[in-house]
């Protein structure tokens, strides 16, 4: 019980012939925070009107939450109620901050080239994306259709992707906005950041590679990106903080490269049942802090609902790659499932990330999984 009363993450969900309501989940159970604590923004379709209250407002709940949980209030099972996407979902931005990822698109892409551009140890690279393709998990992931031009062929052709790829990452969710002309600083992260979910930024490989020069993603990306139904609070992470494992050269002062710190975060990709990869999210190179920092450095303001991503999780070795293009370097070298071998996804293909870190009372909590069926 110790370990559910440590995360107690946040969902909306609608009991059978009910509208929906925020709760919080604990074990198979789904607690209604409405009926617990008598907010009333708890009572909506989604959780952005509670997180705009912003860091006061969301521990005095959180207290409330496990004291509820604690004298068995209100609650439901699991499998007797529908679940919803957590959020609306304002803005959208991913950003590329594994080393080990970086360095091996680099690689597969450009093999007689420096696999890391000139700024990339210099600033968290990202790209914004498309938040109304945001959806919940265990939403179909329909096959993308897109201009793709393969090495061989002479003009590009139209048609469904035939390089689908998936990526795992991690979400952060923005509760708290800022004002626009006004740079959100590195050590206010927590004011401003409700909590975490976990991501699979589905790509079009082939879509992308035609498309990304000289602007960076586009239609590659923008067709699907599923997160988990359930928001981790970062108060539920107070123990998986860690060292990063170093940044040379020193990134300027505005990351505040002295107190930066990552997460100790462990992933597991699933393809139908089998797990390909284990990437290691301590491993990232760019902390969490920096990347909302650097967003926010020109000016930028935050919104309620923001989400912004990590990019793809990879650590330095095989087994902990966070994508298939990684793991088939390039569909070079297929890799080993269900008895046979997979370059990318096929129809009818299942993914689920799955994700786990320490616990504030000494275990492991589960975070959010996130499932997709390609269809």
């Amino acid at each position: 019980m110790n370990a559910e009363l440590d995360h107690l993450p946040y969902g909306v969900f609608s009991p059978a012939d009910e509208g929906p309501r925020a709760g919080v989940r604990i074990g198979d159970r789904v607690l209604d925070l409405h009926a617990a604590t008598g907010r009333p923004e708890l009572r909506s379709a989604s959780l952005n009107s509670f997180m705009a209250l912003g860091p006061e407002v969301w521990a005095e709940t959180r207290e409330q939450a496990r004291a509820a949980a604690e004298a068995d209030a209100t609650s439901y099972a699991i499998d007797e109620v529908t679940l919803h996407l957590p959020f609306e979902v304002a803005d959208y931005v991913d950003f590329y901050a594994s080393l080990h990822h970086a360095s091996n698109v680099g690689r597969i892409f450009r093999p007689d080239q420096e696999p890391l551009l000139p700024n990339w140890r210099h600033l968290p690279v990202g790209y914004h994306g498309r938040a109304g393709t945001v959806i919940a998990s265990g939403s179909p992931v329909v096959r993308p259709s897109g201009q793709r031009k393969a090495p061989d062929e002479d003009a590009p052709t139209f048609g469904p992707s035939r390089r689908l790829d998936i990526e795992a990452e991690l979400g952060f969710v923005v509760g708290a906005g800022s004002k626009l002309g006004t740079p959100v600083p590195h050590d206010d992260f927590a004011r401003h950041v409700f909590g975490v979910v976990g991501l699979n930024d589905w790509s079009a490989r082939d879509i992308q590679a035609w498309e990304y020069v000289p602007l960076g993603p586009f239609l590659g990306k923008s067709f699907a990106t599923s997160i988990s139904h359930w928001v981790t609070p970062l108060a539920a992470l107070d123990a998986a903080w860690t060292d990063l494992p170093g940044q040379d050269p020193r990134p300027l002062d505005y990351l505040a490269p002295d107190r930066a710190r990552g997460l100790d975060l462990a992933v597991e990709v699933e393809l139908n049942g089998e797990v390909v990869s284990r990437p290691p999210y301590a491993s990232m190179y760019w902390s969490p802090a920096q990347m909302l920092a650097h967003l926010t450095s020109n000016g930028a303001s935050l919104r309620t609902g923001d989400l912004f991503a990590s990019g793809t999780i990879s650590g330095p070795d095989p087994d902990q790659r966070g994508s298939f293009l990684e793991l088939s370097w390039g569909g070079k070298e297929p890799f080993a499932v269900g008895g046979g071998t997979r370059t990318f996804l096929e129809d009818g293909d299942e993914v689920v990330l799955r994700y786990s870190a320490p616990g504030t009372s000494g275990g492991r909590i589960t975070l959010g999984d996130v499932r997709g069926r390609v269809e």
